[in-house]
């Protein structure tokens, strides 16, 4: 029997999941099962699966409209997701889904390559959410003990915006989510 928690996860998605992804050509929803699939696809810890998943989850706890970022507002919604998964989740589901905004801007910084390979929404955002890093935030992000879990997560996340792409329905990742509880 599922932890409350993963029921309440699943019924989030099912009910909010079909808003548009900032700008993308999927939904909240589509973006999370890609980012869980490409994470299940590359034998990632049920932890690493489950923070794929609800990496964005803070997008559907808030109710600012689905254009927000185009409009210059940073919704923070990875503070929301790390502050709403952390009573629930062990740290590694917690941390990667929390540094996952901080990641695209570390990866900004140390590869000058990645910032072409974001999508116009996502170069949009990186403006309101501090930029490029700079030397001293690049050492810092990078004494986080889940920085690569964070990085790695960007990375799918960047991917996850495929609208063709076939995965599994949200339940398929359940049992990922109840063995991540603490």
């Amino acid at each position: 029997m599922n932890h409350p928690i993963v029921s309440e996860i699943l019924t989030l998605f099912k009910t909010n999941g079909g808003s548009m992804y900032g700008g993308e050509a999927v939904t909240q929803l589509e973006h999370a099962l890609q980012a869980a699939t490409l994470a299940k696809e590359k034998q990632a810890s049920d932890a690493l699966i489950t923070a794929a998943l609800l990496h964005d989850i803070g997008h559907l706890l808030h109710d600012l409209p689905d254009d927000a970022s185009d409009k210059g507002i940073d919704d923070v919604h990875e503070v929301l997701a790390a502050n709403y998964l952390a009573a629930h989740f062990v740290p590694a589901v917690v941390e990667p889904v929390n540094l996952h905004v901080a990641a695209k801007r570390y990866l900004c910084a140390v590869d000058p390559a990645y910032y072409d390979t974001l999508s116009a929404p996502s170069k949009t955002s990186l403006n309101f959410q501090g930029g490029v890093m700079n030397e001293l935030e690049v050492a810092h992000f990078e004494q986080n003990p889940f920085y690569k879990d964070a990085v790695t997560l960007r990375q799918w996340d960047d991917i996850a915006k495929n609208p063709a792409m076939k995965t599994e329905a949200i339940d398929f990742f359940a049992s990922a989510i109840q063995n991540s509880l603490k």
